[in-house]
């Protein structure tokens, strides 16, 4: 029996963008800020909805911007 795949937030992509341009920081600026050995093109691959963030990343990027991790990830809550 195989589970059925968990739906994909609608939002987090335009948020991690959020977060970056309230911040005014570039691409390659998070990717330092962050700290998690990721390249300037997974920053965008995440912005652009390409990719999801690993737990990890996610967490860093609530700690980046002062927020709560559910304001990131909960599409029912607005940033």
């Amino acid at each position: 029996m195989g589970q059925r795949p968990r739906p994909k937030p609608e939002y987090l992509a335009a948020k991690l963008l959020a977060i970056r341009e309230r911040l005014g920081l570039s691409q390659s600026d998070m990717v330092r800020l962050l700290d998690c050995q990721l390249s300037r093109a997974r920053i965008c691959e995440y912005e652009k909805g390409v990719r999801e963030p690993n737990l990890l990343v996610l967490l860093r990027y609530a700690e980046v911007a002062g927020l709560h991790m559910e304001t990131i990830v909960n599409d029912k809550v607005k940033l």
